[in-house]
C-alpha cells in the first residue's frame, strides 16, 4: 500500500524530523521465553511495502541503540511496491537491510513466506490495507511473533470481533502488539491527558476534531484502466473502498477520534452523523466511482451525555482545518495543534485561545512515531507486557460507528456496530489474483455507494 495523503503521515514526519531519531539506551537484550535466537538480534519482516510500511521499518531499525535489529524479509502483493520500498530502505539504512531476492515475496500468500523467515520472538510489521489485518495477525500468532500493525485494524463488526479474539490469543501467548495510533506516544499529549485527569480543565463538556483539506491519498477514484483487474485496482487505491480500508473516514480520521476519546478515558456509546458527495466527476469529466463522501459531520455521545464532534472534508479550495480540542468547565485544551498529533499541546483558562489565558504548553519535540517503536522494542527485549490491540480495535470500531451513522442516516450504537453482521469482504484468507473483487461495479461502471436512509443495516 502507499500513502500520499498529508504532512503528518509517517513518511513525511520522518522526513521532517531527519529520518532516524535518537533513542534512549536500554539494558542488554533479555529475550522473552518465546524467542529462540542464540544472539541478541531481533529479525524483522515487513508485510506491506508502501509508504507506511517503509516508514515503520525505518522506525523499527532506529531502535538499534537498544540492541541489534535488522530487516530480513519483505512481502507485498505487487512487485513495484516491494522493489521501490527495498531500494529506499537500502539507501536509508544499508547496514540493517538483509533482504536478498530469495527473501522478497510477492502475492497474497507472501505474508506467510516472509513470516516463515523469522523465529519465535522476532517482529513482523503489518502495513497492508487493514482488511487483511486479521488474516496476517492470525498467522503471526501461530508463528509466535511480536507484531506492529498500522491503523485502522478493522473496518466492520465481524472483523472487529475476530481481532478481539485473536488479541486474547496473542496476550495469552505473551506476544507484544503495537498499533500505529502514535498520538498516544506524543509526550505533549501524554502530559495533556494527565493534566485533564488531574482536573486542570474541570469536567469535560465537549470535544471536537477537524480534518479538512483537499483530496488526499486515494480518497477519490475514477473508473479503473482496462489493463488492471477490479481487485488490483481496489487494493492499490484502498482509501476509495470501504472493504479495503473503511474509506477515508476510518483511515484519515481515526487519530483524532482515538486521542480525544483517550482524553476522556471513554468510548462513545452512540453516534449520529451526515455527509454527502458534492462532486461526482473530476475536472476532465471522468466520474468518481469511489465509496467516500466528500464531507462528514458526526456527533458522538458518551454514556454521561458528553458530546464529541468530528468534521472531515476532502474538497479542493475549501478552508483547511486540521486540529483537535477539549473543553471543560474550567478551561479548554488543544490536543493536536496541527495534523494528527502535531504540537504543542496546550491548556487555557476559559474557552478562548489567547496568550493571556495560556496555562501550559508542551515543549517536548520527540517523534511519537519513534516513541511507539522504542516502547515496543523495549518491552520485547525486557520481557515486559505491551498490548495495544484491544484499544486499537475499539478505536477502529468507533471510527466505523461514525462512518456507518453518516452512511446510513441512522443513530449507530457501539454495541450495534460491534454486532453488525455485514462483513464487507468475507474470505480474504483464501484470496488469489484470480478471485473476484469483493466489490463489483454495476452496468454503469460505478461501485455501490452509501445512500443514507435507504437501508438502516448496510452501508452499501
Amino acid at each position: 500500500m502507499s500513502t500520499e495523503d498529508n504532512k503528518t503521515s509517517r513518511r513525511s514526519f520522518l522526513q521532517a524530523t531527519g529520518g532516524l531519531a535518537a533513542v534512549t539506551l536500554l539494558p542488554r537484550f533479555a529475550h522473552p521465553t518465546v524467542h529462540n535466537s542464540a544472539d541478541e538480534t531481533i529479525r524483522v519482516a515487513l508485510v506491506g511495502c508502501g509508504g507506511r510500511g517503509g516508514g515503520a521499518a525505518i522506525n523499527a531499525l532506529a531502535t538499534k541503540a537498544q540492541g541489534p535489529i535488522k530487516l530480513v524479509a519483505m512481502a507485498d502483493a505487487f512487485a513495484d511496491r516491494l522493489a521501490g520500498c527495498h531500494q529506499n530502505l537500502t539507501k536509508a539504512v544499508p547496514d540493517q537491510i538483509d533482504v536478498p531476492s530469495d527473501r522478497q515475496f510477492l502475492g497474497f500468500d507472501a505474508y506467510k513466506k516472509a513470516m516463515d523467515c523469522l523465529q519465535p520472538g522476532d517482529v513482523v510489521i503489518l502495513t497492508t490495507p487493514p482488511a487483511f489485518r486479521w488474516v496476517h495477525f492470525g498467522y503471526a500468532i501461530a508463528k509466535k511473533l511480536h507484531v506492529f500493525m498500522e491503523k485502522p485494524v478493522t473496518v466492520d463488526g465481524p472483523t472487529s470481533k475476530r481481532m478481539l479474539a485473536l488479541g486474547e490469543q496473542a496476550s495469552a501467548a505473551g506476544l507484544k502488539v503495537g498499533v500505529g495510533l502514535m498520538s498516544r506516544h506524543s509526550v505533549g499529549m501524554i502530559e495533556l491527558h494527565d493534566r485533564i485527569q488531574n482536573g486542570e480543565l474541570g469536567e469535560i463538556l465537549l470535544m471536537r476534531g477537524y480534518r479538512m483539506h483537499g483530496p488526499a491519498g486515494y480518497s477519490e477514484s475514477t473508473p479503473k484502466p482496462a489493463e488492471i483487474s477490479h481487485l488490483e485496482y481496489q487494493i492499490r487505491r484502498f482509501h476509495s473502498y470501504l472493504w479495503a480500508s473503511g474509506g477515508c473516514y476510518n483511515d484519515f480520521y481515526i487519530h483524532h477520534i482515538d486521542h480525544l476519546c483517550w482524553m476522556k478515558n471513554a468510548w462513545p456509546v452512540s453516534a449520529q452523523g451526515l455527509g454527502g458527495r458534492h462532486y461526482r466527476q473530476n475536472a476532465e469529466g471522468l466520474p468518481f466511482v469511489d465509496q467516500n463522501f466528500d464531507t462528514y459531520a458526526v456527533e458522538y455521545t458518551f454514556a454521561d451525555g458528553t458530546k464529541m464532534f468530528f468534521d472531515g472534508r476532502c474538497v479542493t479550495g475549501a478552508a483547511g482545518m486540521y486540529s483537535s480540542y477539549v473543553h471543560g468547565t474550567k478551561g479548554m485544551g488543544i490536543a493536536a495543534q496541527s495534523g494528527d498529533c502535531g504540537g504543542p499541546s496546550a491548556t487555557y483558562k476559559g474557552q478562548v485561545i489567547d496568550p493571556s489565558n495560556l496555562l501550559w504548553e508542551s515543549t517536548d519535540a520527540s517523534n511519537p512515531y519513534q516513541n511507539e517503536w522504542d516502547k515496543l522494542i523495549a518491552a520485547i527485549r525486557q520481557g515486559k507486557p505491551h498490548d495495544e490491540l484491544k484499544r486499537g480495535v475499539e478505536a477502529s470500531l468507533v471510527s466505523s460507528m461514525g462512518r456507518m451513522a453518516a452512511h446510513t442516516g441512522q443513530e449507530i450504537t457501539f454495541d450495534a456496530m460491534l454486532n453488525c453482521e455485514h462483513e464487507f469482504a468475507p474470505g480474504l484468507d483464501s484470496l488469489t489474483f484470480e478471485s473476484p473483487a469483493p466489490l463489483l461495479p454495476g452496468p454503469d461502471g460505478r461501485y455501490p455507494t452509501p445512500k443514507p436512509g435507504a437501508n438502516p443495516k448496510r452501508e452499501f
